[in-house]
């Protein structure tokens, strides 16, 4: 096939398909044994997409006169999808470092943030920062995330908790949209606590009748583009009800439902999710029996958040329960600052070993169902002709030493690629030549 393209990777000892049949999410059985070709190369065009995978003899044929503007030779080396993290809140000022000695000293979540800490010291820090300030801390953790492997990064909102502040969040995540090569899902998260000073009614009531329609309106003048809607449906925060009235006006002015649930307290988030058609709901950690079969018969995605139960010392969700059930099982690092872990493989790592996810499943979960997870599935999240090339190219003869090596991936991981364009390449990495 002669003509330009714009990368080639020949010749590689694994390429994990993850899929290859156009699934738009994995359960059960194919979460648990994945797509996989050995020996194998593929071509990503001038448009950032996948053009050809095969044996590398057959691409080596199907594109002999072909022209390409990088070639990376794979031998010995493993290809897999770019990887997604389906839950995070990356911009916010002021670390919360401080807390971190305070948890490890016994105190709690809800004691710390009754103490004035947790998400209304953030707020407080996030609401003084000028946009330029949030922006660059901001684009500096999404490289972090890339370094990772992240080519995909659900971000949120939710550290203004009012609507100036909220917005300017949103201005930030919608300027790393345009300016970044790396994809981002944005989440109004303007409920993510109730602000001081209102009732959560009250702070219900000032999102439906105030955020909500101005967030259409930005919609409609192309200034910001907002994908999801999300809410902390928790005891002492906003109860079902409150939850209930907010995601039905999200959705209501074409928002996808994509919220925290049943974190601490039984809530039967799982339940209301189920029920209002959300796409993905995160946390779960005290999922009922009957949310878990909601969720699994109305395909809404859990994404689960491991290293939040390992940092607050939290009973883990039952990821092998939702499983078993058929629930698509999603992955997120839920990076914040008071789970600050920009790594996806550390995060599977954790899903492996807390929650007793198999290495395939965890993969899967950080790929084609955190994808599905933010209504990307079908561009994002496997190594599959049309969808774009996000990719991953690891220095080892076996894709599973990412989960394997435990903080390892800084040495693993040779190269990053978004939309077939090499955006990070290890230091050991020579410059590749072109033909």
């Amino acid at each position: 096939m002669a003509g330009r393209h714009r990368l080639l990777l020949e010749n590689a000892q694994q390429l994990v398909l993850v899929c290859g049949r156009g699934e738009e999410y994995l359960r059960r059985d194919g979460a648990a044994s994945l797509a996989l070709l050995p020996g194998a190369s593929l071509v990503v065009g001038l448009d950032g997409c996948i053009k050809a995978v095969g044996q590398a003899d057959v691409i080596r044929n199907q594109f002999s006169g072909a022209t390409f503007e990088r070639i990376i030779d794979c031998s010995g080396k493993c290809v897999l999808p770019g990887l997604v993290d389906a839950h995070t809140h990356p911009v916010w000022a002021g670390d919360r470092v401080h807390e971190f000695a305070m948890k490890l000293a016994g105190a709690s979540y809800m004691e710390i943030h009754q103490a004035g800490g947790g998400i209304h010291f953030t707020v407080e820090h996030t609401r003084k920062a000028s946009e330029e300030e949030l922006f660059n801390t901001f684009k500096h953790r999404l490289e972090r995330m890339r370094r990772a492997g992240s080519t995909l990064v659900e971000c949120k909102s939710g550290y203004g908790l009012n609507l100036e502040t909220e917005l300017k969040m949103l201005r930030v995540i919608e300027r790393a949209k345009q300016s970044m090569d790396i994809g981002i899902s944005s989440t109004y998260c303007g409920a993510h606590s109730v602000p001081k000073g209102k009732t959560a009614t009250e702070a219900t009531d000032d999102i439906i009748n105030n955020h909500l329609p101005k967030l259409k309106e930005l919609k409609l003048s192309g200034e910001i583009h907002v994908n999801n809607i999300d809410v902390f449906c928790e005891k002492g925060v906003f109860d079902l009800d409150s939850t209930r009235r907010i995601l039905q006006a999200g959705k209501d002015i074409g928002l996808q439902i994509n919220f925290h649930g049943d974190e601490l307290h039984p809530m039967k988030s799982a339940e209301l999710g189920a029920e209002l058609g959300a796409r993905a709901i995160s946390h779960l950690e005290e999922v009922s029996d009957e949310g878990i079969t909601a969720m699994a018969r109305a395909k809404c995605a859990a994404v689960l958040l491991p290293t939040t139960a390992y940092m607050l010392r939290l009973k883990q969700p039952p990821a092998r329960k939702m499983l078993e059930e058929g629930v698509i099982v999603a992955l997120g690092s839920d990076f914040n600052p008071n789970a600050y872990c920009f790594s996806m493989p550390m995060v599977m790592h954790l899903a492996c070993v807390n929650m007793k996810m198999s290495m395939n499943e965890a993969l899967a979960a950080a790929t084609i169902n955190a994808a599905y997870a933010l209504g990307k599935s079908d561009s994002h999240g496997s190594i599959e002709t049309g969808k774009q090339g996000d990719l991953v190219v690891i220095n080892s003869s076996r894709w599973e030493h990412l989960i394997y090596q435990f903080g390892g991936h800084e040495a693993l991981i040779d190269y990053v690629i978004v939309k077939g364009k090499v955006v990070y390449q290890n230091e050991r990495c020579g410059t590749m030549s072109s033909y």
